[in-house]
C-alpha cells in the first residue's frame, strides 16, 4: 500500500482497510473525517506518481470489493473488480464493455477515477462515458447513489474526478453485444506524417472497432516509424470486407491476423509475462501521458521524440490513441477542445533503479507537460509529472471554480485521495 507501479514514491499509511462490505468503507470515511485523517482507495496501484497512496493516513484496499453481476445490457461491479474478470464473465454471455484499457488487470474503481482510455475511445469515448450509475461514499461519509438523473452533480464530479469527491463502492457499466472474432490489421508507415494523414478518416467514420498506434525505433534507436493497429470485430459467418476497410489508406505494409475476441483483449499477456520474467516490471516507471489535439500532435511528437532515443525510455512503448471530442462528455476528464480529433500520447518509460536519473526523467516529463499545456493539451493523470497548484488550476480550466465548489460540497474537510496533490492542505481553507 506504500508503493505503486511507479516504484519511486513511497508513502506509508498508518493503516490499510480491507473492507468486508460497503458499510466498512462508510464507517472508515466517517472516522477519517472525524479525526481529520487522509484516506483513499487503492486498486492495483497502476498509476505511477503516488496518486493512490496516503502518507500517514488510511488506504482502502479495493480488492475485497470485487463482485461482478452480468445483466442483459450492463454489469454491476465492485470497485476492486479487474477488467480481466469482467470480460471473462461478460464475453461468456456474449457481451462486452464498450471501452476497455489495454492493460486489463487494472480495476474499475481506478479507471473511473482517472477516466479510462482505450482503442475504442474514437467510437465510445472513455470508460467514464459508459458508466450508468454509481454508489459513492463522499468525504462526508454519506453513501449516495448517483447517475445522470439522480444526484447528477456528484455523478459528474466523481467520473474522472481523480478521487477528490467520493469513493466509488459500486458501479453499473454499459455492456454491448460482443462479436466472437477480431481481425487485426497492422498497417505500417515510414514516418509520423504519413500515419497522421491516414488515421484521420477511420477515426471519424468509425469503420474499425479499435484503433491505436505505436512509434518504433529505427536501427539507431531513434523513434520514427509508426504501426497502426486497426481492428474489426466480426461473426465468422460475416467476415470483414478488407477492401472496404482499407479503402483510402496508404501504408507501406500491412499484416492481417484473425483471432478470437477474448484472445485479442488478452493479447498483451505474453508480453507482460516476459517483462515480469526479466524483472523490468519492478523497475521505476516514470510515464508520460498527455492529450494533444490533432492540429498540434505532429509538431509536438516531433519535438518530444527528437530529443530522446530508446536508451532514454528503457525501450518503453510510445503509443497513440486517436479519440473524438464529441464522444467524451464527462466534464472533469479534461481534454483538448480545439479539434474534433485528439490523441492520447503515451511514453511508457522504464527507468533505472537510480533516483537521480528517475528525477531527471520526471523533470523532462514536467517540461513536456508545460509545453503541452501551452498548446492547449491536457494531462492524462496516470503519469509522472511534478505539478503545482497553479498547474492543477490550468488543467481544470475553465472549470476550476466548479471543481472547488464540488470539493466544498462533497469533501469539505479535504480528507479524500491526497496523493493527487490537487488540494494539498489539511482543509479547504488552504
Amino acid at each position: 500500500a506504500a508503493d505503486d507501479f511507479g516504484h519511486f514514491i513511497p508513502r506509508t499509511p498508518r493503516a490499510v482497510l480491507r473492507p468486508g462490505s460497503i458499510n466498512d468503507v462508510v464507517e472508515m470515511v466517517r472516522y477519517a473525517k472525524k479525526h481529520r485523517i487522509k484516506i483513499g482507495m487503492r486498486g492495483q496501484g497502476h498509476s505511477t506518481h503516488g496518486q493512490a497512496q496516503v502518507e500517514a493516513g488510511i488506504v482502502i484496499d479495493s480488492s475485497t470489493l470485487a463482485s461482478i453481476q452480468i445483466k442483459s445490457d450492463h454489469a454491476v461491479v465492485g470497485p476492486g473488480a479487474r477488467w480481466r474478470e469482467i470480460i471473462d464473465a461478460s464475453v461468456a454471455q456474449g457481451l462486452t464493455p464498450p471501452t476497455l484499457p489495454n492493460f486489463i488487470d487494472i480495476t474499475v474503481g481506478g479507471n473511473i477515477a482517472g477516466g479510462g482510455i482505450g482503442g475504442a475511445s474514437h467510437r465510445h469515448g472513455a470508460v467514464v462515458d459508459n458508466v450508468l450509475e454509481m454508489d459513492v461514499v463522499t468525504g462526508l461519509g454519506q453513501l449516495r447513489r448517483c447517475s445522470a438523473h439522480e444526484n447528477p452533480a456528484l455523478f459528474n464530479a466523481v467520473l474522472g474526478g481523480l478521487g477528490q469527491f467520493g469513493i466509488v463502492v459500486r458501479a453499473r457499466i454499459k455492456l454491448l453485444p460482443a462479436k466472437p472474432m477480431a481481425r487485426m490489421y497492422t498497417l505500417k508507415y515510414p514516418d509520423f506524417a504519413s500515419f497522421l494523414a491516414d488515421v484521420r478518416a477511420p477515426t471519424l467514420d468509425g469503420r474499425f472497432d479499435h484503433l491505436e498506434a505505436e512509434v518504433f525505433q529505427d536501427t539507431n534507436g531513434i523513434y520514427k516509424t509508426v504501426s497502426l493497429f486497426a481492428v474489426k470485430y466480426y461473426h465468422p459467418s460475416a467476415p470483414p470486407d478488407d477492401v472496404a476497410l482499407l479503402d483510402g489508406l496508404d501504408p507501406i505494409g500491412a499484416e492481417v491476423a484473425d483471432m478470437p475476441y477474448i484472445t485479442f483483449l488478452k493479447r498483451l499477456d505474453p508480453i507482460i509475462d516476459f517483462v515480469k520474467s526479466i524483472g523490468a516490471w519492478t523497475l521505476p516507471h516514470p510515464w508520460f501521458d498527455v492529450f494533444i489535439s490533432e492540429s498540434k500532435i505532429s509538431g509536438y511528437v516531433a519535438e518530444t521524440l527528437s530529443t530522446i532515443t530508446s536508451a532514454d525510455t528503457g525501450g518503453g512503448n510510445v503509443l497513440l490513441y486517436p479519440c473524438r471530442r464529441s464522444k467524451f462528455c464527462r466534464p472533469f476528464l479534461r481534454i483538448p477542445h480545439e479539434d474534433e480529433i485528439f490523441f492520447l500520447y503515451d511514453i511508457l518509460a522504464f527507468g533505472p533503479p537510480d533516483p537521480a536519473i528517475v528525477a531527471q526523467m520526471i523533470a523532462r516529463n514536467t517540461a513536456w507537460n508545460t509545453r503541452a499545456t501551452n498548446l492547449g493539451g491536457k494531462r492524462y493523470n496516470i503519469g509522472s509529472t511534478n505539478l503545482t497548484r497553479e498547474d492543477w488550476k490550468r488543467y481544470f480550466s475553465p472549470l476550476w471554480p466548479a471543481v472547488v465548489l464540488a470539493k466544498l460540497a462533497f469533501d469539505p474537510l479535504n480528507v479524500l485521495t491526497p496523493g493527487q496533490g490537487i488540494f494539498p492542505g489539511a482543509g479547504m481553507d488552504d
